[in-house]
């Protein structure tokens, strides 16, 4: 069972917090992510709207292995 660590940080930014200076994570790989750590297939995981199925990582999510411990 994967887990994040307690205290796990990606990335960088800059002195602001404003601009990311050192690995970037998009939102549907982070989405991704959490339903990995939740036990969900985030490319099965559907909804239905104007009938068209969306995922919600999109078709660009995938799972980052760096954030789990």
């Amino acid at each position: 069972m994967a887990v994040l660590s307690p205290v796990s940080f990606t990335g960088k930014t800059d002195e602001f917090g404003y601009n990311i200076v050192k690995d970037p994570v998009h939102v549907h790989d982070f989405h991704a992510t959490i339903l990995h750590l939740m036990g969900l297939d985030h490319e099965k995981l559907t909804f239905k709207h104007q009938g068209r199925r969306y995922r919600l990582t999109d078709v660009a999510g995938k799972v980052i292995p760096g954030l789990m411990a």
